[in-house]
C-alpha cells in the first residue's frame, strides 16, 4: 500500500550506529526513505551510509552526540543542505549505564545519584534535544512524524535498572505531552509516538542476559519465563511498527506507545 511507503522522506535516526539503530535505518531505506544515520561513531556511521548508497539506497552519515546541541545543529544543517527538508525523527539513542543500576546487595539508600542523573540525561534529554533541533524544521517546513523508544522497564517494575526505568517512563509521559501540545499548535502536521521493545539482545545487555556460550543467565531465564514467545526479539521485528508510525498510514495516530515485546507486557507470570 502506498500509504505505508516512506518514499523520498528524509528521516533522522539517532543511535543509528547501534544494533537496533542499524535495523531502523535499513527498514527506512527499504521503505524508500532517506536515512540520516546519527551517532558518535563516525567510522560506523560512514560505513553504514556508504554501504546503503552503494547498494542503491540513500543515506547520510551524521556525527553528533545527542546531548550536544551544537553538534545536533551542525547535523541538521548538513541534512538541510543535502536534502532541504526533514520528514521524520527516530529517537533511538539511549541505553543503560552501570551507575544507574542498583544490585541486590547494594544499600537502597546509598545509590549513585550522579550515575542516575547520567542515565536520565542520556535517555530523556537525549530524546528531548534532538526533538528540539530536528522537530523545529518539521514544524516550520510542513509535516513530520517523531518516534521515541520506550521500554518494558517503563511499563512494569524491573529490578536493578532504576535510572533507565525512570528515564523511559518519563519518555512515555513526554510522548503524550508533546503529541498533545503539537496538535494544539500544528494540527495533524506533527505527530509523536513511541515503540516499547521487549527484550532484544544489544551490545549493552548481552552479557546480562546470555552466557558466552549463548545460554541464558539467571536474568535471561527470568525474561524468558515472562515472555510468552520464549525468545528474544530480533531487531528487524521492530521495523514494521516503526515504518507504520513514520508513514502516512498512521496519520491519525499520535501520543501512543506501541508494544513490540513477544507478549511480555501482558503476561501476569501465571
Amino acid at each position: 500500500m502506498e500509504s505505508f511507503s516512506l518514499k523520498d522522506k528524509v528521516i533522522i535516526v539517532t543511535g543509528g550506529t547501534g544494533v537496533l539503530g542499524d535495523a531502523f535505518v535499513k527498514g527506512i531505506v527499504d521503505a524508500g526513505g532517506i536515512a540520516g544515520i546519527l551517532g558518535r561513531n563516525e567510522k560506523v556511521a560512514t560505513e553504514r551510509a556508504e554501504a546503503i548508497n552503494a547498494s542503491g539506497g540513500r543515506a547520510i552519515a551524521l556525527v553528533a552526540d545527542v546531548l550536544n546541541e551544537e553538534q545536533l545543529i551542525a547535523a541538521r544543517d548538513k541534512v538541510m543542505q543535502a536534502y532541504g527538508r526533514i520528514d521524520g525523527l527516530v529517537n533511538g539513542a539511549g541505553g543503560n549505564m552501570p551507575g544507574g543500576v542498583i544490585q541486590p546487595d547494594q544499600d537502597l539508600f546509598t545509590m549513585n545519584m550522579d550515575g542516575m542523573r547520567q542515565v536520565m540525561e542520556l535517555n530523556l534529554w537525549g530524546t528531548l534535544m534532538p526533538t528540539q533541533v530536528f522537530g523545529k524544521v518539521m514544524a516550520d517546513g510542513g509535516k513530520g512524524s517523531i518516534v521515541n523508544i520506550s521500554s518494558m522497564a517503563a511499563q512494569q517494575a524491573v529490578t536493578k535498572v532504576l535510572g533507565y526505568s525512570m528515564a523511559k517512563a518519563a519518555i512515555d509521559n513526554y510522548t503524550k505531552w508533546f503529541a498533545l501540545e503539537a496538535a494544539n499548535r500544528y494540527g495533524d502536521r506533527i505527530r509523536m509516538n513511541a515503540i516499547a521493545p521487549g527484550f532484544f539482545l544489544t551490545e549493552q545487555n548481552r552479557t546480562l542476559l546470555t552466557q558466552p556460550d549463548g545460554s541464558y543467565t539467571e536474568r535471561g531465564n527470568l525474561v524468558m519465563s515472562n515472555t510468552p514467545y520464549k525468545r528474544f526479539g530480533k531487531p528487524e521485528e521492530l521495523v514494521g511498527a516503526l515504518v507504520w508510525l513514520l508513514s502516512d498510514a498512521s496519520a491519525f495516530v499520535s501520543g501512543t506507545v506501541v508494544y513490540v515485546d513477544g507478549g511480555f507486557s501482558m503476561f501476569s507470570g501465571v
